[in-house]
């Protein structure tokens, strides 16, 4: 008998930790019905216009928008315990084959079919779960503060009914009561409705093979893994042969300098500049190594500023066209960085180029990265090469590495990474 009010307590807590959870989720789940609202409403215009030609150009833009917020649906399934992986391939660039995505690809279709499925009912029923859990609060302390507010703005119910007296505070206390009762209860299966149909349509259609894409995704993550080992080996091989020989050397001398004043002065002294010498000089290879993980000038001036840095102190001739209107996440902006250095590098030391052109542009959620130069060909992304390094950190990212280098020249790179609407 003693167990059973702590059994009690037990079921209690793990009955308002899933309402607290539930809340969570459809807070969640309102923010991704708003977006397909949105993305609804703007399919529709891109649609209309379409009819005179001009939406046709938006088609692509619109497709990246629908899959970045049945992609974020997907993700708050993922939270919930479901295993829904997103099973888009790359959209195509060309026109034509967008609007043959649209009119042939299933996944697209059942994203379609989705879309006004959650901008209505899953908005409705989240708004109505998220509700809930304010009004409880709203509503059981409202005897706390009710007669502080003007007459016409003390109401309850949502605005429906108005309090002049105590006992419509107490009403409200009852109604707060009704809420939690909601909150507790209904609020989670409000939760398992509203992922129905994501369920139902935004995991992959049976016909859908995803081996490829799973295939692409363990890719992706050991080249991540092997990007990071790679960095870190680099690091350790920079601070091991750098900095932690000159900084030995310092103590050393130190030391010696320590002996030498009882002695001689004069050499102490000559020691203590060497000294002086050696940590200046492990300062600055310790600022190297920092610039190589993050150069800081990517912090200060942005991407444009940066390149246009490391594209003055080129030895080749090297122009610059940069048109990133908005900043890109850190970690794409520091791939693209040394992804342009290592191939301006390359064309400093191997190809015997006159001239380099970096260009970059940012557009329909990718960042595209493309060195040119005049130089005599032949590049290849052997293994342990710094061709290779860039794609192994462009495919950390998901991203595209292509290299044209045919034989007598010219030489071509292109970076592709995403990096969001």
């Amino acid at each position: 008998m003693a167990d059973q009010p702590t059994a009690g307590r037990s079921k209690a807590i793990r009955r308002l930790k899933w309402a607290m959870r539930a809340f969570g989720q459809l807070t969640w789940g309102m923010g991704t019905g708003l977006l397909a609202l949105i993305t609804f409403v703007l399919g529709i215009a891109v649609a209309i216009s379409s009819l005179v030609g001009v939406g046709i150009l938006l088609i692509r833009p619109w497709l990246v928008l629908l899959r970045a917020v049945a992609d974020l649906e997907r993700s708050r399934l993922t939270n919930q315990g479901y295993e829904v992986i997103s099973p888009y391939e790359q959209l195509p660039q060309r026109l034509r084959d967008c609007l043959e995505v649209v009119r042939t690809d299933q996944t697209t279709q059942r994203d379609l079919m989705w879309l006004p499925v959650h901008a209505t009912w899953g908005l409705i029923a989240s708004f109505f779960g998220f509700q809930a859990g304010i009004n409880v609060l709203r509503e059981i302390s409202f005897p706390l503060w009710w007669h502080l507010l003007p007459a016409d703005e003390a109401t309850t119910l949502n605005g429906l009914i108005r309090v002049n007296d105590w006992s419509g505070a107490a009403f409200s206390v009852a109604l707060g009561v009704v809420w939690l009762a909601v909150f507790l209860f209904l609020n989670p299966a409000i939760v398992q409705a509203t992922a129905a149909p994501g369920l139902r349509l935004l995991t992959a259609h049976p016909d859908v093979d995803l081996t490829a894409r799973i295939a692409q995704l363990t890719t992706t993550r050991a080249a991540a893994l092997d990007a990071h080992a790679v960095e870190l080996r680099r690091i350790e091989r920079a601070l091991h042969d750098g900095a932690q020989n000159r900084l030995v050397g310092v103590a050393m001398l130190t030391g010696a300098a320590q002996e030498a004043l009882r002695r001689d002065s004069d050499s102490a002294e000559a020691m203590m500049e060497q000294a002086h010498a050696a940590a200046e000089q492990a300062l600055a290879e310790l600022r190297s190594v920092v610039r190589g993980i993050l150069p800081p000038i990517l912090e200060d001036r942005g991407l444009a500023g940066a390149l246009n840095a490391l594209a003055s102190s080129c030895a080749v001739e090297c122009s610059v066209d940069v048109d990133v209107p908005v900043r890109c996440p850190a970690s794409v902006e520091s791939t693209a960085y040394f992804a342009a250095a290592e191939a301006l590098t390359n064309i400093s030391k191997h190809s015997g180029a006159y001239r380099a052109t970096l260009t970059v542009r940012r557009s329909q959620g990718s960042l595209l990265v493309v060195v040119d130069d005049d130089g005599r060909g032949g590049a290849k992304m052997d293994a342990g090469s710094g061709l290779a390094g860039i794609s192994r950190r462009v495919a950390a990212h998901d991203g595209r590495t292509e290299i044209q280098s045919p034989v007598g020249g010219p030489t071509r790179i292109e970076v592709e990474l995403p990096c969001g609407l």
